[in-house]
């Protein structure tokens, strides 16, 4: 349900970053998930008005014409210690495998796999190999094969050879917490950490909005005959990444792998006269993403490869204005003349104020850090009435960032 725009956005690149920060105390950064999942607190705001509820009651709330997009990426125990011969700790952070299309891949490799990674005390690196043993026997190796910056490409290996990456890490890894968390990774993390909908593997992050729902959520949502579709962006470590600079034209966004389904495509394409709300800002990048992979097919026809790559500023710099319908026909005739189930691309668009959504409505989602690219996200979608709802959370006691409360945002 996209209402008709003027063909050009304004460019958000001189919007000052200073203009969206706000005091967030430390006590208001929740460390721990409610329980259950369902009984944190629901923050609503429909054009102006806001109220609060539970997120139990999300599916009264929400428009009895909606279909909810779900990001259904599953977060991989990605954070792995050695030690060295000194006894000194050494940390693995896996950030993308090296050549593989997907994390999902990847995941699946047997005896060996290269990934680019973050190494917390590489200084103490001496060793050729690092080697820990899991608690039921196996082996894990790491070897140093080259440096990019601050990342460095390690190469895994393993016995028994015939264990996949996925396993070694579910034995070996451990969550990768927000750095904004206070607190070690608990064992229990590995099931608060995730949604109930997550399938496909490939995050070091939660798309956090979808830790509120259970089954029960999702039954009742149900019941209200209301439709929705799953799409799978992996979360990189790039979203806890700070602005640091004055103006938003100099920050780089980070990019993220997506992947949509043809059966996905298909179902949005009946969703004309629906108003289309994202659980959370993964879903809603991949959505509006999608929308300009339809835009490079219509310019550069079926002749292009995966996967598609939708910069930072594309949006901004060359506009199109095509319905939601025709940007998603035009995906499906590319995959039906590929014969492809599955269209996949890295992305790394940046919503900020100025940016005009071309298939989303509306989104429910947490409460994010000051000075954020997720906070940019929700003032183009609210105006500067993010104010008004930040200030309201601020003084009605919700819980902020990973592990706090929701919000459901309808312009």
């Amino acid at each position: 349900m996209r209402k008709k725009k003027n063909l050009s956005m304004s460019h958000p690149k001189e919007i000052s970053i200073a203009s969206y920060q706000y005091d967030l105390p430390d006590e208001k950064i929740a460390q721990y998930p409610v329980e259950p999942r369902d009984s944190s607190k629901l923050l609503t705001y429909r054009k102006g008005e806001t109220g609060h509820s539970t997120f139990n009651k999300l599916p009264n709330e929400l428009p009895s014409n909606t279909h909810l997009i779900f990001n259904n990426t599953k977060v991989v125990p990605a954070r792995l210690f050695f030690r060295n011969r000194n006894g000194r700790v050494i940390e693995v952070f896996c950030l993308e495998p090296q050549s593989e299309p997907s994390a999902e891949l990847a995941l699946s490799q047997t005896e060996s796999t290269r990934w680019w990674c973050m190494v917390g005390g590489a200084k103490k690196w001496k060793e050729e190999t690092l080697t820990l043993q899991t608690g039921r026997g196996d082996l894990l190796n790491v070897k140093k094969i080259d440096r990019e910056d601050a990342r460095f490409l390690i190469e895994f290996s393993w016995e028994p050879k015939d264990l996949t990456f996925s396993q070694l890490l579910e034995e070996a890894g451990k969550v990768p917490l927000p750095p904004y968390m206070t607190r070690e990774a608990e064992e229990e993390d590995k099931s608060r950490y995730q949604t109930v909908f997550a399938k496909v593997e490939g995050s070091v992050a939660a798309p956090t909005a979808g830790l509120h729902f259970t089954p029960s959520v999702l039954t009742d949502i149900e019941k209200e005959k209301i439709n929705s579709s799953q799409v799978t962006l992996h979360v990189s470590a790039g979203t806890f990444r700070p602005v640091q600079t004055d103006k938003i034209g100099d920050h780089a966004m980070h990019g993220e792998f997506f992947e949509v389904s043809k059966n996905t495509v298909e179902e949005l394409l009946k969703t004309d006269d629906k108003t289309l709300i994202t659980v959370g800002t993964t879903a809603m990048r991949t959505m509006e993403s999608l929308y300009w992979v339809g835009a490079q097919i219509a310019k550069h026809g079926f002749k292009m490869e995966m996967p598609f790559r939708i910069g930072q500023w594309e949006p901004y710099d060359e506009p199109w204005d095509a319905s939601r319908g025709e940007s998603l026909q035009m995906i499906l005739e590319y995959m039906k003349h590929h014969k492809i189930d599955k269209l996949s691309g890295q992305t790394e668009i940046i919503i900020a104020p100025g940016y005009e959504f071309k298939f989303c409505n509306g989104l429910i989602t947490n409460f994010h850090q000051p000075g954020s690219t997720l906070l940019l996200l929700v003032a183009a979608l609210i105006g500067s009435d993010w104010k008004k709802v930040y200030d309201y959370a601020l003084n009605n006691d919700f819980r902020f960032l990973s592990y706090g409360d929701s919000s459901l945002l309808i312009p």
